[in-house]
């Protein structure tokens, strides 16, 4: 028989039976499917949290202070000591200190409430340099940002996260009206574009006021020398290693700090955020991956058992066909199509109910699904794979049967 013949002869047998074949490949799609959803949703929990640290900015590193200790030996929270000042901001901007380091971006907060008319809303206040814009890597949507003209002449005016403008103005344009903080008036000049992602800390990155420092310090109390974080940019990707080392030697120097351990600060990368992240993601994504295999292995069974009843079932056919000069290699590629097509047709269904899934998982769980190109081909493989390993042994054990012995069965 040519291979079409035993191809055509193969499908036909699927064919005649049809439930049976359709309850074989579930297991297969099933594990296919779920296989897919699984590395899917390790992809897009890694793009996701890539994207979010990028929209912190570009070649960013983040220097904050140390927990406090209290005298009870109760410690406080991330952040909330005072150890970082406006002075230290200011060495790590000298180019024979830090030549690695393009520009540096000091922030003092506080958290105040706000009153735009009868509305109002509370918010994290921000005393800020103009070049927070640049080492933050944001944007504006309507207005312009704090410039030195606005620092020099304290002016009062501040920039709007996105969310708080939404709040206080709902849907209007805030450019050149007035907010009420802590008593005084302030005009709005900027609104920034939407970040899309949440800061180092608990706060929205698209909830804040924006504020001159030397604004800030007189209007709404927030601190003219110490900072809560200092922003660094690097020049550029390959230098935030070279710019994390000065500024640590910079401010280990400044507080008379021996060693590391000892420091009063902590700087976090971008680097080190993506490598935390992503190892996560990845033993997640191994660890579901692993059960979601398990399928595989299910369906896999699953057709070897239903290959197993049709040779059992025919064997009357396999010993006619031998008496009429079929070779074991014709009978053992027969059932091997079979087995081989049933796993295909499993991997092809499970690769729409995974596309099928992409759609509807994020908007059920919030969480993105990234479906890879090498992963539906890899799976269809070892869809296809499963089904000739499980046909191998039917196929075999059809193979070797006797004519003689397969014509007396009935």
């Amino acid at each position: 028989m040519r291979f079409s013949q035993t191809l055509q002869v193969a499908l036909e047998a699927v064919r005649l039976n049809r439930m049976r074949s359709l309850l074989t490949v579930l297991g297969i799609m099933i594990g296919i499917a779920s296989v897919i959803l699984t590395v899917g949703l390790g992809l897009g929990a890694q793009k996701q949290v890539k994207d979010e640290i990028a929209a912190l900015g570009s070649n960013l590193l983040i220097v904050s202070p140390v927990s406090t200790t209290s005298s009870s030996g109760v410690r406080g929270g991330f952040g909330t000591a005072t150890t970082l000042t406006r002075a230290d901001a200011e060495a790590l901007t000298d180019s024979t200190v830090a030549p690695s380091i393009s520009a540096v971006a000091p922030v003092a907060s506080a958290s105040e409430s706000l009153a735009a008319g009868s509305t109002t809303w509370t918010s994290t206040v921000h005393a800020i340099t103009p070049d927070w814009l640049t080492v933050r890597s944001r944007s504006l949507t309507s207005g312009r940002f704090i410039t030195t003209s606005d620092l020099s002449q304290q002016n009062k005016v501040v920039v709007l996260g996105s969310d708080t403008a939404e709040e206080l103005f709902s849907g209007q344009s805030p450019v050149g009206q007035s907010v009420t903080i802590n008593g005084g008036s302030f005009t709005v000049i900027g609104v920034m574009a939407s970040s899309g992602s949440t800061s180092t800390s608990s706060t929205s990155d698209d909830d804040m006021v924006l504020m001159p420092w030397t604004t800030a310090s007189a209007a709404v109390g927030t601190s003219a020398t110490t900072v809560s974080t200092i922003y660094l940019q690097a020049r550029d990707q390959d230098a935030l290693s070279s710019a994390y080392q000065e500024a640590d030697a910079a401010l280990l120097t400044r507080h008379k700090v021996g060693t590391g351990d000892d420091a009063d600060f902590t700087i976090t990368s971008q680097q080190s955020l993506v490598s935390t992240a992503t190892s996560t993601d990845r033993t997640m994504t191994i660890l579901l991956g692993g059960v979601a295999a398990i399928s595989l292995v299910v369906g896999g069974i699953g057709v070897m058992n239903i290959m197993l009843v049709s040779v059992s079932e025919r064997i009357r056919e396999i010993g006619l066909r031998k008496a009429l000069g079929a070779k074991p290699a014709v009978i053992r590629s027969q059932f091997l199509v079979e087995a081989g097509a049933l796993g295909l047709a499993g991997g092809l269904l499970g690769l729409a109910i995974a596309a099928l899934g992409s759609w509807l998982l994020p908007k059920m769980i919030g969480q993105p699904v990234t479906l890879a190109w090498w992963a539906a081909v890899g799976s269809l493989l070892v869809a296809v794979g499963v089904g000739l390993a499980a046909g191998v042994y039917p196929a075999g054990r059809a193979a070797k049967l006797a004519p003689i012995d397969a014509l007396r069965r009935e």
